[in-house]
């Protein structure tokens, strides 16, 4: 077992779902979907800090398996504290190739509120 892996912890998919509220418009209501696992870190690099100066909210990036597809704005959550992120760049961009020994891919993501 690699170190990034011995770093990860359980991860699920929210999945947003509109709801008819029978008065002819709709909510929006959040499901929890795939459970996966992933390892977080806080991105304190110049350019982060800059991108924060400028209005971004915190950076952070997700380290997973291969095997785990993002799409941009995904949302996912942490179980072991309920930390909500959204995925901020595309999951096919940083993964390692497939002859590689190490079975890692990377997305940015950002702090995050489901909306109410």
């Amino acid at each position: 077992m690699s170190l990034y892996e011995e770093a990860m912890t359980q991860f699920v998919f929210l999945e947003k779902r509109r709801v008819s509220d029978n008065k002819g418009g709709f909510y929006t209501e959040w499901h929890e979907g795939a459970e996966f696992s992933a390892a977080v870190a806080f991105d304190n690099s110049m350019q982060a800090k800059t991108a924060q100066q400028q209005g971004v909210t915190s950076v952070y990036t997700v380290y997973t398996k291969k095997s785990v597809e993002f799409e941009y704005h995904d949302v996912i959550k942490r179980l072991e504290d309920g930390k909500i992120f959204r995925i901020t760049s595309n999951g096919k961009d940083k993964k390692t190739p497939k002859s590689a020994a190490l079975n890692m891919l990377a997305v940015s993501a950002e702090e995050w509120e489901l909306p109410r």
